[in-house]
């Protein structure tokens, strides 16, 4: 009101100094007469002057943004269930004190100053947008805080101009999607009896909207579609979206009572692992012409049925496809090269805790992709829980509120609205660079897969859903009355779309092998890393260690810090030793000149949780970051370093899907302490231990999980190493724990050799907290440009003799890590004692296991008696448990093996300091043969 009076003070100065619409308004009525109170309305239904209560004006306002904000509690968004929403009045008129007729009675222009139609007054207006907000499509975005998108977002919904508007003949294409949609349904329904499949039924107009964002996205000439999605539809969407072919999707139903089916010649091969996978867990790749030269490549990720897991891994991809990595500096980032997909099951969405983590990404610097666009496919039910017992929100979707994405609900059942769902999300995403979120809700035909009954857990919603029209008929009766198709037209469809999925069928060739058998694994998989050369040339090591210690002109750098960085300067020089922070700088410098970029992300990976890295400098007077490797002047790609989130899981998947898309790369993640990895367990277990021989996903990343026990407690001690071996087999990754930096700069110059090879695999390093800066773990130059990595190494310090004895040495210690080191310093500090019965080696690489290099080292000791492996972690963690039959198949006649370290614990170290410095002196003792026990001083 206050806005309409200063308008028409300008009118009345100037007429032509005020909007159109408004010099309109007052050249018809004069002035605003809630003073005087004068409207009233004319035959045609346009408001004129009367007596009008201020307070009413007031009051429609607010009934209009109500209408706005709150239309999605009142709108048609249910196909079934929807008697099981809470009542709301909140568009009530009466609620706001109104009437119709005090509607009528109010200009429309009074309430709705822009409207994009022509109105009349106050309840045309109220009516308009009614249909806008609360239809079969609602919206939420009162929660964006962003002005120019949340106006942008109203001005869409209010103008409906984000709707797609089909020609007939584009509706009856559509129409017949949705019947190839629930027609291939129903045929493997008929066809494999009672075997799982997690129909889309219900849901069924997803894959035409896959359709439509595809198609868009080919129009605009992006490179990458890069899609997610659990099992449920997952068949019909790889069929239909993917282009799966139909007879290598009947294949995998293999053992149906039929017969036992091999795709039929010309069918493409999907599955590209040796051990394979469930059929609705396998992804595909798709290439699309857009009458251009170039394609649009369209990607489903694997996904095992960790449901939302999935999220990062595909958000990982986009990143991945999006970067160009081939200058040196940061990488480019191009948000227009590829956007991401996620289909989300609404009872996972809100569920699981790694959908949180991903939406935090998405405007962070080293993760956003520039918008994803995210599909909960509601089906009100999670497997046999009612959403009562499984959220506490509304919505499904309200955990994206927290992240400002605009979120849209629509109804399954009417499928335009559905298309147009989608294509408003795209746009959205296109102008902004942002997340969107569709809440597709519609339900689920059969229980969670079809060998469920769900009518003994939701007998009133299933009732609902068995006399409830599926998507077609209802799509069928609307084109009827539109007068776009005739009866029977969805009657033939359906057994057109039979008769071709029946003639596919029936032209497979039945298996003619006895028995399935797993297939061989790929050379590259098999083939030893030990042979790969990664020594390099000292005066290139020096070259490159100068260009990490300049420093852009006019950069302040924190005094104290750099005084130490500059230590670093004759580190390469004769008598001099390189420490572990160098020889990783190194390491990454010459990869990146040697044209392989590298991305290494974690919690405080910038300066390194035990402040030893430093590969982010900050101006101590601007606040600027400078990046030394980006010095490099001969570098020939991209180095990324990022701090990441407080995140394991999502950032976990994120860097694999990354390492998966950029082979090419060598992408790290460190865990600030390596029990953080815990958090993470799903994408190890199910993604980087398993995905290459499930799916035939390569994946060379590196984990640098910090690991020691130094008296910090059972929650800084393991990273658990026990896991990672035990997940060990068939060459799937190289797990280590190494004890010098040139072993360390040699492990990560291997890795950048085999990225993008068939031996690529993943490398789990067990890294050091203390020993990063023992100097015992210091490195003399030549080990750098005169060696590789070795596998095994000797033990220094066990003899003051310049050649041992072997002939005497009767126990043989073994062992990895830290503990190795402690032995080797506390033998040096006993002056008096030799130790001729005894000698050690260092297990650098733990799987695969050394076993011939072990086994040529044993033969060098013809009076040995035992193998003794020693370690600081309980007997039930670390490495013992899977060395020790390794070490029993070595032994000779007459030889034993046994375990020096911590006995059985439940938990992976004590938390007192002083027991821990007991114990340790005990381990090192007894691996010594020395008197157990000790004094808590000595050693630590």
């Amino acid at each position: 009101m206050g806005y309409i009076e200063e308008q028409y003070e300008s009118y009345e100065k100037d007429p032509q100094s005020v909007d159109a619409t408004l010099k309109q308004l007052f050249d018809e009525h004069g002035a605003p007469d809630w003073m005087s109170a004068s409207v009233s309305t004319s035959a045609n239904g346009e408001a004129k002057a009367s007596s009008v209560d201020i307070n009413k004006v007031t009051s429609a306002h607010k009934l209009v943004e109500a209408i706005r904000r709150h239309g999605h509690l009142d709108a048609n968004i249910y196909a079934v269930g929807s008697n099981d929403r809470a009542p709301t009045n909140m568009l009530e008129i009466s609620r706001y004190g109104l009437s119709e007729e005090d509607l009528e009675n109010i200009p429309a222009e009074w309430v709705w100053q822009d409207s994009p139609v022509k109105l009349e007054n106050a309840l045309q207006v109220v009516k308009t947008l009614k249909e806008r907000y609360a239809g079969t499509t609602a919206f939420e975005y009162d929660h964006v805080s962003h002005e120019n998108e949340r106006q942008w977002l109203q001005n869409q919904i209010d103008s409906a101009s984000f709707k797609v508007n089909l020609n007939n003949e584009e509706k009856k294409q559509l129409l017949k999607r949705l019947v190839d949609v629930e027609g291939f349904e129903h045929f493997l329904a008929r066809t494999f009896v009672a075997q799982k499949r997690f129909s889309i039924e219900g849901l069924d107009v997803m894959v035409p909207m896959l359709d439509h964002i595809v198609q868009a996205a080919s129009s605009d000439r992006i490179s990458n579609i890069m899609m997610g999605m659990a099992h449920r539809g997952r068949l019909n969407v790889l069929a239909h979206v993917l282009g799966k072919p139909y007879d290598r999707i009947f294949s995998e139903f293999h053992h149906s009572p039929d017969k036992e089916l091999v795709p039929s010649e010309g069918s493409t091969g999907i599955n590209y692992g040796w051990t394979g996978d469930v059929k609705y867990h396998f992804g595909a790749h798709r290439e699309i012409g857009n009458g251009q030269q170039s394609t649009t490549q369209v990607t489903m990720s694997h996904n095992p049925s960790h449901l939302e897991y999935v999220n990062p891994v595909v958000q990982g991809f986009t990143r991945a496809a999006q970067d160009d990595r081939t200058k040196p500096g940061y990488s480019q980032l191009d948000e227009e090269e590829a956007f991401g997909i996620l289909i989300h099951g609404d009872a996972a969405f809100i569920g699981e805790g790694v959908v949180a983590e991903s939406l935090n990404m998405k405007d962070l610097p080293g993760y956003r992709t520039g918008g994803t666009i995210h599909v909960i496919a509601n089906n009100l039910v999670g497997f046999t829980t009612n959403r009562k017992d499984g959220r506490s929100t509304r919505y499904a979707s309200d955990l994206a509120k927290g992240f400002e994405i605009p979120i849209l609900h629509v109804n399954a059942d009417d499928p335009v609205a559905c298309l147009s769902a989608i294509s408003f999300a795209y746009e959205y995403r296109k102008k902004f660079k942002k997340d969107f979120v569709i809440d597709l809700i519609g339900y689920r035909r059969y229980g969670h897969n079809e060998i469920d009954e769900p009518r003994s857990t939701q007998p009133k919603l299933y009732k609902e859903i068995d006399d409830h029209l599926t998507v077609p008929h209802i799509f069928e009766k609307q084109l009827i009355e539109e007068n776009v198709v005739e009866e029977g037209t969805l009657k033939a469809m359906f057994e057109e779309v039979e008769s071709n999925l029946r003639d596919t069928y029936n032209n497979m060739k039945e298996n003619e092998t006895a028995e399935a058998d797993v297939k061989d694994r790929p050379g590259g998989v098999e083939k030893p890393l030990d042979e790969i050369v990664t020594a390099i040339n000292l005066d290139r090591l020096k070259k490159l260690n100068k260009e990490l210690l300049k420093r852009p002109e006019g950069f302040n750098g924190f005094k104290k810090l750099e005084k130490i960085l500059q230590k670093r300067s004759n580190m390469l020089e004769d008598g001099n030793k390189v420490d572990w922070a160098t020889a990783e700088a190194l390491a990454f410098a010459s990869i990146i000149e040697d044209g392989k970029p590298i991305r290494i992300t974690g919690q405080d990976t910038e300066r390194g949780t035990f402040a030893h890295r430093h590969l982010v400098l900050h101006d101590v007077e601007t606040d600027e970051t400078y990046c030394p490797l980006h010095g490099i002047e001969q570098a020939d790609a991209s180095f990324d370093i990022f701090n990441s989130p407080l995140s394991e899981a999502g950032v976990l998947g994120f860097e694999y899907g990354y390492s998966v898309q950029a082979p090419e790369a060598l992408v790290i993640w460190e865990a600030q302490f390596g029990d953080f990895a815990n958090a993470g367990q799903v994408i190890f277990d199910q993604f980087v231990a398993a995905g290459r021989a499930k799916w035939g996903e390569k994946s060379n990343i590196v984990f640098l999980l910090p690991h020691g026990y130094e008296g910090q407690g059972p929650e800084h001690s393991s990273a658990r190493l026990e896991r990672f071996l035990q997940l060990a087999a068939e060459n799937n990754w190289t797990v280590a724990n190494v004890t010098s930096s040139a072993q360390y700069f040699h492990l990560l110059r291997r890795q950048a050799a085999i990225s993008n090879e068939e031996e690529a695999r993943p490398l789990v390093l067990m890294s050091p907290k203390s020993l990063l800066r023992n100097q015992r773990v210091a490195d003399e130059g030549s080990k750098f440009s005169k060696l590789n990595f070795q596998p095994i190494l000797r033990q220094p310090g066990l003899t003051k003799d310049t050649k041992k004895d072997k002939g005497k040495v009767k126990s043989l210690l073994l062992g990895s890590g830290k503990i190795m080191v402690e032995i080797e310093d506390y033998v040096e500090k006993l002056e008096e004692t030799s130790f001729e019965t005894i000698d050690a080696v260092r297990v650098e690489q733990i799987y695969p296991f050394p076993t011939r290099r072990l086994q040529e080292i044993l033969g060098e000791y013809p009076n040995l008696e035992e193998l003794v492996w020693v370690q600081e972690e309980p007997q039930n963690m670390g490495s013992w448990y899977f060395v020790e039959g390794i070490l029993h198949k070595l032994l000779s006649k007459g030889q034993i093996h046994r375990y020096v370290g911590r006995p059985h614990r439940a938990s992976p170290s004590v938390g007192e300091p002083n027991i821990h410095k007991t114990e340790q002196n005990r381990i090192i003792r007894e691996a010594l043969q020395l008197s157990k026990g000790g004094n808590t001083n000595e050693g630590n």
